[in-house]
């Protein structure tokens, strides 16, 4: 059976019958073209074992879609209407498909393994709230081991910011962390006219494959202070910027030449192999991340 997806005029009629209309304070922006939300699924490679987890699923035209090519999916939705109204959306558009659909209504910043139970999501698949997106995508493979890959779209100039590397303008603290957890690289273009309301901006998807972390001896907040201390001063060199994080700026030098990094670097020329070995040097009594 083919599911129904959600064109513009249903998605409009869906939004009136529940009294709905986006709101910028959550970042809301419905997608109303059927061939995105396709595009989305076969990006996101799904296989027919993965467990789907959608944040902010909103008026369900990515859920409809995620429906028949996963096991399941998790739908964590914030908006109590739209989580009490999913469900009967998938029932009417998906059928069969509707009973592998478990929507939680919650935080994403918030959500725990636990809170989804069993079966744990094994890809995140996401049209994200462009105001938390980062926050998110960080916080969600933190607390789910279960997270193998994953694809969400988020607003272009973050996108490009999570994909970057070492020596790129917009390289920064979300890049480096994303890359602890994940490989991560640009899955394309979305244009505006495909959401409701138009936003002002491009889109860009961004596709992730879980990996090891690059030191599993040294522990994740240490290597995220580090991070943190880097960037907030970026014109500033690493001995001066990281002065803070290490208790003087000759320690900073210190525990920087010990990892095998020059101490008149800037963070943005550093790997996060590279971050982990400067934590891993730290003087006793540097401060986590929180």
């Amino acid at each position: 059976m083919a599911v129904d997806l959600l064109g513009p005029a249903q998605i409009r009629e869906l939004a009136a019958r529940l009294g709905v209309a986006p709101t910028k304070k959550l970042g809301q922006n419905f997608v109303h073209d059927p061939n995105t939300v396709r595009r989305i699924v076969t990006a996101a490679g799904l296989t027919p074992d993965d467990v789907a987890l959608e944040v902010g699923p909103g008026l369900g035209s990515l859920t409809l879609a995620l429906l028949p090519v996963a096991a399941g999916v998790h739908a964590v939705e914030i908006d109590p209407t739209l989580a009490a109204a999913l469900p009967e959306t998938a029932a009417r558009h998906a059928g069969p498909y509707a009973d592998r659909l478990t929507v939680h209504r919650a935080d994403a910043l918030r959500v725990t393994a636990a809170d989804l139970g069993e079966p744990g999501p094994t890809a995140l698949v996401a049209n994200l709230p462009y105001n938390v997106a980062v926050p998110v995508v960080l916080h969600l493979l933190a607390e789910l081991p279960t997270l193998r890959h994953g694809l969400v779209m988020v607003q272009k100039e973050v996108a490009d910011r999570l994909v970057a590397g070492p020596g790129s303008k917009v390289y920064g603290i979300p890049s480096v962390k994303l890359a602890w957890y994940s490989r991560a690289r640009s899955a394309g273009r979305v244009p505006p006219n495909v959401f409701w309301p138009v936003p002002n901006v491009d889109s860009g998807l961004v596709a992730f494959t879980r990996r090891e972390p690059p030191r599993p001896d040294v522990p994740r907040q240490r290597v995220f202070a580090v991070v943190d201390a880097a960037f907030a001063q970026r014109r500033k060199t690493l001995r001066a910027a990281l002065a803070g994080w290490a208790g003087g700026a000759d320690r900073a030098a210190a525990a920087l030449t010990a990892a095998g990094v020059d101490p008149s670097a800037r963070g943005e020329s550093l790997t996060v192999e590279q971050f982990a070995a400067i934590a891993a040097s730290a003087p006793t009594g540097t401060p986590a991340a929180h």
